[in-house]
């Protein structure tokens, strides 16, 4: 089984930044995929960004690109997400997902899930 557990969220002001980080325990050597997903009140969960086991690859969503950066540290089976020039629209619970396929925007690659840290931005 794997566990993953978020931090690193808050409560912070317009244009300010924050860093999330994804612990990940248990069968660790099974997950090469690695993603985050955030979902705001009575809105569908959305793509927020995905990583590849080298980190070489990565994706982002549109409404992201460009200010948020995704990254994992193997060695400390950890993931990333910096967040830069937040916005109002960027609050939502943030989960951090894993699975053991190509990373991508699809929640169904990603079998792992973390319970999720609180962002909300203040305009």
């Amino acid at each position: 089984q794997v566990q993953l557990v978020e931090s690193g969220g808050g409560l912070v002001q317009a244009g300010s930044s924050l860093r999330l980080s994804c612990e990940v325990s248990g069968r660790t050597f099974s997950i090469v995929a690695m993603g985050w997903f955030r979902q705001a009140p009575g809105k569908e969960r959305e793509f927020v960004a995905a990583i590849s086991w080298s980190g070489y690859s990565t994706y982002y969503g549109d409404s992201v690109k460009g200010r948020f950066t995704i990254s994992r540290d193997n060695a400390k089976n950890t993931g990333y997400l910096q967040m830069n020039s937040l916005k109002a629209e960027d609050t939502a619970v943030y989960y951090c997902a894993a699975g053991g396929r190509v990373p991508g925007p699809e929640p169904i690659r990603y079998p792992y899930w973390g319970q999720g840290t609180q962002v909300t931005v203040s305009s």
